[in-house]
Order: structure tokens, then sequence, then C-alpha cells
């Protein structure tokens, strides 16, 4: 039997004693490393070793227990995204589908991976016939799930699965077009149009590789750009940057304006300025670190840190609503920990690699 693991090389180390003659079906070790086994034995396929996504989920779960009234909504936007990143790379799905992909709670949004790519295919760049081959196999395997979905009875009543997956197709088309279509710019203002419009793309979560002003038809300028994926985006590298924290993109968001508003606040409390670096170091220590710090060990597994951390923001938004004062943030986590985190479902998320999960298409440990 021969080994070939992928950087870092040291990570496979731990693999060494798995029963690797054993068939996969009957293996009950949890581990789950990236790496790659071949040459198992005569008749025995090599055995691809990938990272377990935490805090993932599928989307036969978000229906089943979900936390927000429009599941579908969030799906597709998330769904469409990670397509329409795929495709600036040049990468061909050839398969894609809600079973096919894995879902992360992302500050009221949802984000989307990859988790089955047998059919893909990788080139410099995707022709438009290419792009629309993917993007009809997408809506026709999205709208199937929705009957699916609709025949269990778990799809809320006055969904249409076929337009579910037409408004796949719609929002693919609205996404690629702002990213790369060609905008036109008023005469006189050029500089400031093109810092906007990088701007909206970077708040997006892309990048531009090239800027290019072309004449237009009417004797006026239009701006053309390169667009490429951004990774791991503009407010998660800033986030991590300032902090540390690994977040998903609205995470980063959501997270960014508390550090914010909580550096204001010290700067009036104070009545001096307090640079960024010394901010954020206090914000984790006094704020996030309070907060994550008293998850009930019980209940830790239920959500991602970062993703509790958000939803304890938003709940206290929601009591001093109420209460018509702010009612601080200790007070809204030990509210949300009595009240809330205890209510997500089980099924929801999953928080560790040793987490029971559903083996097939829909398995988080696929990621």
């Amino acid at each position: 039997m021969r080994f070939v693991f992928t950087p870092p090389a040291r990570d496979g180390a731990g693999l060494l004693d798995l029963p690797w003659t054993t068939p996969l079906a009957d293996w009950t070790d949890p581990r789950l490393v990236l790496g790659v086994v071949v040459d198992r034995g005569v008749g025995i396929d090599a055995a691809l070793v990938t990272r377990y996504l935490e805090y993932s989920t599928t989307y036969r779960a978000l229906f089943s227990g979900p936390r927000v009234m429009h599941p579908s909504g969030l799906l597709i936007d998330a769904l469409v995204e990670l397509l329409v990143r795929l495709h600036l790379s040049g990468f061909y799905w050839g398969d894609c589908s809600l079973s096919n992909t894995l879902f992360r709670l992302d500050a009221g949004a949802l984000a989307a991976h990859l988790v089955d790519a047998e059919t893909s295919e990788m080139h410099p760049t995707l022709t438009d016939g290419q792009r629309a081959a993917d993007l009809e196999l997408a809506c026709e395997r999205v709208a199937g799930e929705m009957l699916d979905l609709e025949a269990s009875g778990t799809l809320r009543q006055g969904l249409d699965p076929l337009a579910i997956g037409d408004d796949l197709a719609a929002r693919y088309r609205a996404l690629w077009d702002e990213l790369t279509a060609e905008w036109p710019i008023t005469p006189g203002d050029t500089r400031q149009q093109v810092a906007e419009r990088l701007a909206r793309l970077n708040d997006l979560g892309f990048d531009v590789d090239e800027v290019e002003l072309v004449a237009g038809d009417d004797a006026g300028m239009r701006l053309r750009v390169a667009t490429r994926v951004s990774e791991p985006g503009h407010h998660r590298a800033l986030l991590h940057r300032r902090t540390g924290l690994v977040a998903q993109e609205n995470q980063a968001r959501r997270l960014l304006n508390d550090l914010a508003s909580f550096r204001a606040w010290v700067e009036r409390t104070e009545g001096r300025p307090v640079p960024e670096s010394v901010a954020a170091n206090r914000w984790l220590q006094e704020v996030y670190d309070q907060v994550v710090g008293n998850i009930p060990a019980d209940l830790r597994e239920k959500l991602d840190p970062v993703e509790v951390f958000h939803e304890v923001l938003e709940h206290r938004w929601f009591l001093s609503e109420q209460a018509a004062t702010d009612v601080g943030t200790a007070e809204a986590a030990a509210s949300y920990f009595a009240d809330v985190l205890p209510a997500v479902p089980d099924e929801l998320t999953s928080g560790s690699a040793s987490a029971a999960v559903p083996v097939g298409d829909d398995d988080p440990a696929d990621a």
C-alpha cells in the first residue's frame, strides 16, 4: 500500500493506523483529514480523505427545521453565488444541485460549499455555452429537489418548485451581469464612478484583475472590468487581520460593525482617540470572549461560536426594542442562552467531526 498526502504532509501522520485493507463501508473511525490513499489492494479503489466541514448543514435539514421563514430564497442566493464564483474561475460543475452542496449559517444568510465534483471540468475560462449548460442543469436539479420537498410536505405551502428553478436562473444572470457587464460612465466624473463601481464589487466579495475604459456608441465611455473571485473575502480578511477570528463574509461584516461601535464608545467614554489595534484587542477580551466563553457546555456544538455571537447581537437589538432601552450584551447573551440557543434543532448543524451524521450525498463529512 502507498500513501500520498497533500501539504501539509504532517497532517497525514494520524492516518497511518486506519484500517486501509477494510472496505470503507465497514469503517467506524471518525477521523477525516486531507489525503489520498492509493494501491489499497486488488479490486479496491483509491480513497480520497477530505476535511470535515464544521457547522455545515444540508438543504433538507434547513427545510425540516427552519430557523427562517423562507429558507428557499437564502438557499438559492447561496447556490447562485457559489456557481458564479466557480464559473469565474473556469470551473464547470456539471452536476450543480442542492444535494451536492453543503451550507453554513452566515449571519442571517447562508454560505454554500461544493461537496461533489465528480463531473467537474477545469478550464482557463468558460464559454457562454458552457455556463448556460451548467446553469440549465442546476435549474432542473433544484426544481426536482423542490418537488421532492413538496411531496414530503416540508416545502412551504404556496411555493412553486418549478418557479424556484426559474428564479435560480434569473438571479444567476443578474449577478453575472453585475460582475461582468460594461457600465456607462458620465464624462467629467470618471474617477469617482470607477471607484464606486470597484467598491461595489468588493462588497459583493469579488476582486478586479483589470479595469478598462472603452469608447461607447454615444460618444461617452464605458467601464469594462475583469472580475475574479476574492478569497477569503474583503470583510473576512479584514476581521482576521484585526482580531484573528475566522468567519463567513456576512458574519465578519456584522462583527466589524460591532467592533467599530465599541471603538467609538470607548473613545467617547475615555475622551481620547483609541488606536485600531488597541480597540480590537479590548473588544476581543471585553465583548467577544465574554459572550463565547459563557456558552453553556452542553450547547457549544449547536452553532459556530461566531454565529452565536452574531445572534446574540440580533437578540440584544430585539430585547432593546422591547425594553425601549439598550439592555447590554451580557443580559442579551444570558437571555439568548436560556431561551433561543437550546431551541436550535440538533440536526441543523454538526459542530464536530465526531458528530453523528447520515451517510450519503448530504453527508457533511464529504466537504
